[in-house]
């Protein structure tokens, strides 16, 4: 089967949260063998990531420099977090295949997303990134042109538009590596922003996209029959932090829809997962599945984890 695994940010740096380089490539290691064990099962495999992490250290040296040079857009902090982790998966890929006896072909694509430039994000942006500061050094990041709210005793936190995913403006360039035999990593960190300009070309602009709903508009994209969200738990779960907590198992769309209108997923974790692998199915994929790292490939086969159909 054509699978496209999206993977969290747990799957790029250590299980503390550390995201030290060498934490960075040994978590990579780790995933990459799992990533090996469906190539050498014999699915076809594309990858997208998260790269949360990654922006928030680039924010930091925005934030301790901005006194000496620019900022740079976050537009740009996607695109070069996009470079260095794509790098670091096709390293540790090519060498979890060799173990596996498979010859490696893989290939990491710098990949825009297109978004629309009316979007409300854009008017009201709610997202918050990075750490917070002192309200004196945040005037210095709103007078180069950002947007900052006062978040009580923490400080000062940025907030950027979070558009929604219209379109993988590099997916011909994805697809004609899958044919071509490529594992073929794409669309990381939700993709680049980038909005339509009035001569019809393309401008990266500040936002962030969710990495699963833009997984879920490659995946229809590239025609992948299985979208797995790997994540740090084995299931979604209704009443989470409850007594009456319970994992979601095989469900259909309408019913994972239905749970999620009871409020059991939550908007900053879990929400844009489930909304993401139900639009998968009913898109056309055969099934969606949320689980951990060490079972994607029973969850490919739909053995394991939250199973949407």
């Amino acid at each position: 089967m054509r699978v496209l695994v999206a993977l969290g940010g747990n799957a790029m740096t250590a299980a503390d949260g550390s995201a030290t380089p060498e934490a960075q490539r040994a978590a990579i290691a780790v995933a990459m063998e799992r990533v090996s064990e469906l190539v050498a099962a014999g699915h076809q495999v594309v990858l997208t990531h998260g790269n949360g992490p990654q922006v928030g250290n680039l924010l930091v040296k925005n934030e301790i420099a901005a006194a000496v040079v620019p900022p740079v857009p976050l537009d740009w902090c996607g695109a070069q977090t996009q470079g260095t982790i794509g790098f670091m998966v096709l390293n540790a890929l090519e060498d979890a295949l060799r173990r596996h006896g498979v010859e490696p072909k893989v290939a990491a694509v710098v990949t825009r997303t297109l978004v629309d430039g009316t979007d409300p994000g854009f008017t009201h942006p709610t997202k918050p990134i990075g750490r917070f500061l002192p309200e004196a050094e945040a005037r210095t990041f709103i007078e180069h042109g950002q947007t900052w709210e006062d978040r009580g005793d923490r400080g000062w936190r940025r907030v950027v538009a979070s558009p929604e995913p219209l379109e993988v403006v590099d997916a011909p360039a994805v697809q004609a590596l899958i044919d071509a035999g490529f594992v073929t990593v794409a669309a990381g960190g939700g993709g680049i922003p980038v909005i339509r300009t009035e001569h019809g070309g393309l401008r990266g602009v500040e936002a962030v996209i969710d990495k699963d709903l833009a997984a879920a508009v490659l995946g229809r994209t590239v025609g992948a029959e299985v979208l797995v969200i790997a994540t740090d738990v084995e299931h979604a779960v209704v009443g989470w932090g409850t007594p009456d907590a319970s994992p979601v198992g095989v469900v259909t769309t309408a019913q994972m829809r239905a749970l999620a209108a009871e409020g059991h997923f939550a908007s900053g974790s879990m929400g844009p997962k489930v909304e993401a692998a139900v639009r998968f199915v009913e898109a056309g994929g055969t099934r969606s599945v949320i689980t951990t790292l060490d079972h994607i490939a029973d969850g490919t086969a739909g053995r394991a984890g939250t199973v949407i159909h």
